[in-house]
């Protein structure tokens, strides 16, 4: 927590900026328990941002480490772009939850932990060799132990529950804690239980009075000294209507409103893989805005369903991670080939392979720009936050539907898991792109074009006089028939190329995200770096250090004018959660020096850690 700065007429104590970690076994509820705590603190007024960190393992052995589950949440008064560095305030439910999370515990900071959970065989699974509650291995921070399991079990005896189900309640309990600790209403929450059992409403009622036991015994038990409630400002933010959302869910909501924006249906056909799985949850449920989901038996259906949708007419989308983007790669050519607009939406995870699939990481960058067969260029997207999906899908589209091509639109498990107060967008503020459908018979061919934008018509199958076929095997550039002809492929390949680099005429010039448009430094970034580099540039920007942030959205083709503006500054620093992908494009497209700032732990950046990287380079 940052330095206290007042009290109120309370006696608590106010803070600008904290950082919460809950953590626990995969089933102690610790998502759902974040989920609780981030809506009642956006209903408080706070600027958020949300990191859910997922074990692999679908359900490990209760105490192992490797199926800890943890959810981070870091809210101010201030702007807040990232999930936060060092942990202000961790809740382990047992000692795998601490050994794995105390690392990112700040000197001095609080920890809250379950007794009951730190028996002989935890400790030993835990891999501990005796108690850190009596060794003295916390000694450097404020430990609140309680017997949580304990009472919950007795907050709950009232409503029936055998002891399995009660212990269950525990991280309500938990949570009530934690709400009296920063002052939150617990309203919402127990809206939102009553909901969620409303089948069952005597499960309901048992977390209920387990959170309402949490946050009595806050203000009823005798905390260790510096333990007291904590109250964080509203943030200031413009006025209108917020929600939290996922990148997940901008993703999808995006996609619809792009589908909206050009006239068109939507068909998503999708194939279940982590961490992308959650764009087919959520646009199954928004089948009244003309979306079609289809969940096919494997990848390569999935993208030949989706590039079939939009030969008839419809906006094909198909979504995976790194491993099923590879899969449909021949497909992904084959729509480059027949030119037919196709939104691939990459949800990057932690590889090479199975690797790390609940883990982060920016490492499928090469594999957008470069992973297919033969020459077949197309437009890449990055989004830089959660919230961004929403606009960088609607791009997505109008580039697929504006000039007939498969588009990558890059987010990663970071984004699409982390939440964040998202204000509403007003759609009239959109400018609409309706697609044209050929239907003039006279003069047809296929390959007929737009001689601006170079992109093909669009006719749909079972037009009177526009009967046609479009295929894999290379087309004549007149007439669209099958041709072997080594310079029509000549022709055909040029003008693919010439296609896909034209568009670098119909995107935003490049600006700068922070600083000026010359200097001694410029921090170059994509993706989710965005909020670690906006906070690191930022500071060292108070100090008066001479550095620029640029944030690049459109990774193919690049925008007209990047290239000069990277020739502005003495040198560029490029962070990436990958081993230097954007920084050797960069080096070989505007042989520039780029220096690399690379980390593949399966962790987004600490603000920290950009920090230091612009400190070390504007000393040398």
């Amino acid at each position: 927590m940052s330095a206290v700065e007042s009290s109120d007429q309370d006696g608590a104590h106010q803070v600008s900026d904290v950082v919460v970690r809950f953590a626990g076994d995969s089933g102690d509820g610790m998502q759902l328990t974040g989920s609780n705590f981030t809506e009642a603190t956006a209903l408080s007024g706070n600027d958020l941002a949300t990191f859910p960190d997922f074990p692999a393992e679908i359900r490990a052995p209760a105490g192992a480490t490797f199926g800890v589950s943890a959810f981070q949440i870091y809210f101010g008064s201030e702007d807040v772009t990232t999930a936060g560095d060092d942990v202000d305030v961790l809740v382990a439910m047992n000692p795998a939850a601490l050994i794995t999370n105390l690392k990112d515990l700040v000197s001095g900071g609080l920890v809250i932990v379950d007794t009951d959970a730190f028996t002989d065989k935890n400790m030993g699974r835990a891999g501990y060799e005796s108690s850190p509650l009596e060794d003295g291995s916390l000694d450097a921070y404020r430990v609140v132990p309680i017997d949580i399991t304990k009472r919950v079990v007795e907050s709950v005896k009232p409503h029936g529950l055998n002891h399995k189900f009660a212990v269950r309640c525990k991280n309500m309990w938990t949570l009530g804690l934690v709400m009296w600790l920063f002052d939150r209403d617990r309203t919402a929450t127990i809206a939102n239980l009553r909901n969620k059992f409303k089948n069952k409403p005597e499960i309901a009622d048992a977390n209920v009075a387990a959170l309402n036991a949490g946050h009595a015994y806050g203000e009823t038990a005798e905390m260790p000294t510096g333990v007291e409630v904590y109250k964080v400002p509203r943030a200031e933010v413009a006025p209108g209507l917020y929600r939290n959302t996922t990148g997940s869910e901008a993703l999808a909501y995006g996609l619809l409103a792009g589908s909206q924006l050009a006239g068109l249906p939507m068909t998503f056909a999708s194939y279940p893989i982590t961490p992308a799985t959650s764009l087919l949850h959520t646009l199954s449920g928004l089948k009244q805005f003309d979306v079609v989901t289809f969940q096919a038996e494997d990848e390569i259906a999935a993208v030949c369903a989706a590039i079939g949708a939009s030969f008839a007419g419809s906006l094909g989308v198909t979504s995976s991670s790194g491993p099923g983007i590879s899969l449909k790669a021949e497909a992904i050519s084959l729509a480059t080939q027949v030119e037919l607009p196709l939104v691939i939406a990459n949800t990057q995870r932690g590889g090479p392979s199975t690797g790390l699939p609940t883990k982060t990481e920016q490492s499928d960058l090469n594999q957008a720009l470069f992973g297919r067969h033969g020459d077949a260029m197309l437009p890449v997207i990055a989004a830089a936050t959660s919230t961004d999906c929403f606009d960088a899908a609607i791009e997505s589209v109008r580039l697929a539907t504006q000039f007939m091509t498969p588009v990558i639109l890059l987010s990663d498990g970071y984004m699409a898991n982390a939440s964040e107060p998202w204000l509403v967008p007003d759609m009239a503020d959109y400018e609409a792109f309706p697609v044209t459908f050929e239907t003039n018979p006279e003069g047809f061919t296929p390959v007929n074009r737009d001689p601006v934008t170079l992109a093909r018509v669009w006719a749909k199958p079972g037009t009177p006089g526009l009967e046609h076929r479009v295929g894999g095997i290379e087309k004549n550039f007149l007439t669209g028939d099958i041709s072997y002809d080594s310079d029509n492929h000549q022709k055909m390949t040029d003008l693919r190329e010439d296609k896909i680099n034209g568009i670098a005429n119909y995107i935003p010039e490049q600006e700068v995200s922070m600083g000026e448009t010359s200097g001694k430094l410029v921090v170059v970034g994509w993706g989710s770096t965005y909020g670690a580099i906006h906070q690191a540039v930022k500071r060292c920007r108070q100090n008066n250090l001479d550095v620029s942030h640029v944030h690049i959205r459109y990774l193919n083709p690049f925008p007209r004018n990047l290239g000069d503006l990277l020739a502005g500054f003495d040198t560029v620093l490029v962070p990436e959660m990958n081993t230097g992908q954007l920084v050797d494009v960069l080096r070989a497209r505007y042989l520039i020096d780029a220096k690399p700032l690379n980390k593949v732990s399966g962790q987004p950046f600490k603000i920290r850690e950009v920090e230091g990287a612009i400190k070390s380079l504007l000393e040398a």
